[in-house]
């Protein structure tokens, strides 16, 4: 069994940073957790990949075709499209071959996959869903990672918005979800303490900051309210605060997020056999 993060968010939610300390949380635990960047936008990471889209396209080959004339959402779009219809390349750079039945292909991969941070590619568009779908049948246990920056989420309107775009990830990728705060080492003390409020809000509390004192909230009070109910009654949604300054922090996540891939738990158990003592081997008792 082969093991997957797929790492998606809006853009500039932190999803490279996330993988590069990831990785160099794993190399200091003396794990092996290699890196795919499948962003062909991205600049700049401090990652080495294990594979990297931008060598199959980039997204300057969509936007600068002649033919296609693309801009930066429609290329982007086209990248996921062209990977997923050139599927033997990703094949090959993560099993090595394109034999179907994948003879010797490594065990216990654990692989995080950068995606784009093109937010509707995962809440409503295909792609996501079929790259997933391609892990598996690769024998990859999956579990998607929604990043979302702390920093936008330090008030009740934000936090409906995060959230729901949270659900909508959830309900279109169908698959293993965690919902990861990051980049809360760069929050004040002030706006740590107000993002406690949202990690286990009370909904009740947060509708009624909604619902009071403005035209729109008074209007859609009922709206607002259904959306809170669907929250707190169904229990769908928890953020996982990330301070990539503390190693306890890092740790606690993958440790979180291996549980719901089942990381391990298909390792041998190591039994000792204890040979019974001989009576002339007994340690004497004390006197």
């Amino acid at each position: 069994m082969r093991f997957a993060q797929i790492i998606v968010g809006p853009a500039g939610s932190g999803k490279s940073t996330y993988c590069s300390y990831m990785q160099q949380h794993a190399m200091d635990s003396k794990r092996n957790i290699q890196v795919v960047n499948l962003d062909p936008a991205a600049e700049h990471f401090n990652y080495t990949p294990l594979a990297d889209i931008r060598e199959l396209i980039h997204l300057d080959d969509a936007m600068e075709d002649e033919e296609l004339h693309y801009g930066p959402n429609g290329g982007l779009i086209f990248c996921l499209e062209f990977l997923i219809e050139n599927q033997d390349w990703l094949k090959a750079q993560l099993c090595g071959g394109e034999d179907e039945l994948m003879l010797g292909e490594p065990d216990d991969d654990y692989i995080l996959f950068d995606m784009p941070g093109q937010i509707e590619l995962f809440t409503h568009l295909k792609m996501g869903k079929q790259l997933v779908q391609l892990l598996e049948s690769w024998n990859f246990r999956t579990c998607v990672v929604f990043c979302l920056d702390s920093q936008f989420m330090v008030d009740g309107a934000k936090f409906i918005s995060g959230t729901m775009a949270a659900l909508s990830v959830m309900a279109n990728m169908e698959q293993p979800h965690v919902n990861v705060l990051t980049k809360v080492d760069l929050l004040s003390s002030e706006a740590r303490k107000q993002l406690e409020l949202y990690l286990e809000p009370d909904t009740h509390n947060l509708m009624g900051e909604l619902t009071i004192g403005t035209a729109f909230g008074e209007k859609y009070r009922k709206l607002t309210e259904a959306i809170g109910s669907l929250i707190e009654d169904f229990s769908l949604v928890r953020f996982f605060p990330l301070d990539t300054e503390d190693e306890e922090s890092v740790g606690d996540l993958l440790l979180q997020i291996d549980s719901i891939l089942q990381y391990g738990e298909d390792a041998d158990v190591q039994v000792r056999d204890f040979d019974e003592l001989e009576e002339n081997d007994e340690a004497e008792p004390d006197m």
